[in-house]
């Protein structure tokens, strides 16, 4: 009998267990590093990133320009124009991000990130040596403060991406934990992990979301120094950096200061760097990059003409339709507005040739459902959407119109005018106009820099042999970004950087959640249930394959919306700088990392 009842006693143990194991949370595994597909290239006890030369000298600094102005040292908040890096090197992230690999975070004021097996939360086990610039230790009441004023006051991409969380609490001393609701999100532990972390005292909290020039006090390899307000701001290197033998670190943040200088003028600012009062400035115009360094300094080696491989998508640059408004509201008019560029003519004579024409929101990149027709596992997404993708872009088979460069538009010309008499528009007295409404077709096209007039005033001359009337208006940097944050206006020029692990951010720029969204990046205006759709499918892939389908699927759905006219893009980076300046040998898919170059100058 006893024996019966020992072996009834394993039996209930065993029993129990199994019960209590179903019971209880699933167990997360503690890691250094995570990537969003795959596994992270580093291991764990790596010594440095590859593309720094850990060896790099420290001292000397680097003199950056910026054009416009800025009015708030806080970069985090809808308001105001923030002061450049304040972000990359003030302010750190609960992990680090790789820079050689599409998604993949490090280790850095969080030691670890444990991601439950069921994919519902992830916890965040934090560096017991991380510390602000003020030497107070970083908390888990610290990077909660920080989840919390990001989701209520910050900026829209933090709102729509933390409003996914359902709990955020501190397990213990130097552990935090976010709950979610689902687990269809895969890329929103890491979107965390990238979470800024700063400390506030009391008035500066109550006051997060207005302007300031009071700095917000981070844990980053830099301090604010100087600040003239609207002109200029040095950052100094924080020699007691709590992180600085980290391997995240080795051979990164080497200059003892980083000045940005403020420009009204684009031309006034290549003329400083010129002459030496800026070092270094990375070139986007390839008129520019043909002939506007043709001087001593370059031919002698004093300035160096750096070209830069890089791996990311080159996004995409476009005119950006704002749909809201009336006059863009027909896609029959905003097809015949993409027929009437001629990219041809503009690269031939103001870019020197030397641009691509960009077919894809997700350009140079195998992302890119360009010329591709779309696979089984797209079709199935897009089913659900018949009228979401036009046929030509669901084979891959559209190509945006070609001219011979000539200026004479004609051809194109006669397919535009087709549509927009499909659409109800007639020449009357020299002028397109609504025959329903007696309106002209006319907009403003709005800028915040005079660089951007040739082009504009370019693509307004092509228009008006179809008496169709384009404005541009060039704006101060205040006024363009307050009226970019409350979509006042028509069309603006505008580039949707990518990378080759999209996500969340897409919901900030297309989804119909942001569309009304002060300050959000949907400029276009986009409310489009497969857009949404896409977006959903594409951060719930647990596969490569899944993912790279849902991407296509997302890129087929913007191209078919006519929302944007398709502009063009560099086939590499190309980078001018004084030669004092240095840089590892490779170069990280990202492209070349300023934060790993040094100077041999220390004067």
């Amino acid at each position: 009998m006893r024996r019966i009842w020992i072996e009834l006693g394993v039996g209930v143990s065993a029993i129990l267990a199994a019960m209590l194991a179903i019971a209880l949370p699933a167990q997360a595994v503690p890691k250094r590093a995570i990537a969003l597909h795959g596994q992270p290239a580093m291991a764990d006890d790596f010594a440095h990133f590859p593309y720094v030369n850990p060896d790099a000298p420290k001292g000397g600094h680097v003199r950056l320009a910026v054009l416009g102005s800025f009015d708030s040292l806080n970069p985090l908040i809808v308001k105001g124009n923030p002061a450049a890096g304040v972000r990359e090197f003030a302010i750190e992230s609960l992990m680090s991000r790789g820079l050689d690999e599409p998604f993949t975070l490090y280790g850095l004021l969080a030691e670890t990130i444990d991601i439950a097996d069921d994919g519902l939360s992830v916890t965040f086990n934090l560096n017991p040596k991380a510390q602000f610039s003020n030497r107070k230790p970083v908390t888990p009441e610290d990077v909660l403060t920080s989840f919390e004023l990001l989701k209520t006051l910050g900026r829209p991409n933090h709102r729509t991406y933390f409003a996914k969380v359902t709990k955020a609490e501190k397990l213990s001393d130097s552990s935090v934990r976010f709950s979610f609701q689902d687990a269809t999100d895969r890329e929103l532990p890491l979107i965390l992990g990238l979470m800024p972390v700063f400390t506030l005292d009391a008035p500066i909290k109550e006051n997060f979301d207005r302007t300031s020039m009071t700095p917000l006090i981070g844990s980053g390899p830099y301090t604010i120094g100087r600040v003239d307000p609207g002109r200029s701001l040095s950052y100094v290197r924080d020699e007691n950096y709590w992180a600085r033998d980290l391997p995240v670190s080795k051979g990164r943040f080497n200059f003892s200061e980083i000045r940005f200088d403020y420009f009204r003028d684009g031309s006034v600012m290549l003329e400083a760097f010129k002459r030496g009062s800026v070092d270094l400035r990375l070139e986007e115009d390839p008129g520019r990059w043909a002939d506007a360094y043709s001087i001593d300094a370059v031919h002698d080696g004093r300035i160096v003409k750096g070209e830069f491989e890089i791996g990311l998508p080159a996004g995409m640059t476009a005119l950006v339709f704002n749909t809201r408004r009336d006059v863009f509201a027909d896609p029959k008019v905003r097809q015949a507005l993409i027929t009437l560029f001629d990219f041809e003519l503009i690269n031939r004579t103001l870019y020197n040739g030397l641009f691509k024409r960009t077919e894809s929101y997700f350009e140079r990149s195998y992302l890119s459902s360009a010329g591709k027709p779309a696979d089984d596992i797209e079709r199935k997404l897009l089913a659900r959407f018949p009228d979401a993708v036009r046929p030509e872009f669901m084979d891959g088979s559209y190509r945006f119109p070609v001219t011979d460069g000539s200026g004479q538009n004609r051809a194109n010309q006669k397919i535009a005018f087709d549509m927009l008499k499909s659409a109800g528009f007639a020449l009357q007295g020299g002028k397109l106009v609504n025959t329903a409404t007696g309106k002209p077709l006319s907009f403003e096209i709005l800028a915040n820099n005079n660089a951007q007039e040739a082009l504009l005033l370019s693509y307004a001359r092509g228009l008006e042999p179809l008496g169709i009337t384009a404005r541009v208006r060039v704006v101060d940097s205040a006024q363009y970004q307050e009226r970019l944050a409350s979509y006042d206006y028509d069309m603006i020029q505008n580039t949707w950087n990518s990378s080759l692990s999209p996500g969340n951010e897409q919901l900030f720029r297309w989804s119909a959640a942001t569309r009304d969204s002060r300050g959000s990046f949907n400029f276009a205006g986009v409310a489009n249930p497969a857009a949404d759709a896409m977006i959903d499918a594409m951060l719930a892939a647990t596969t490569k394959e899944d993912f790279v389908s849902a991407v296509h699927a997302l890129d087929r759905v913007l191209l078919s919306g006519d929302y944007a006219i398709p502009l063009f893009y560099v086939p590499r980076q190309w980078v001018a700088y004084w030669a004092h300046l240095k840089h590892p040998e490779k170069t990280p898919v990202f492209g070349y990392a300023l934060d790993a170059w040094w100077s041999d100058n220390k004067k």
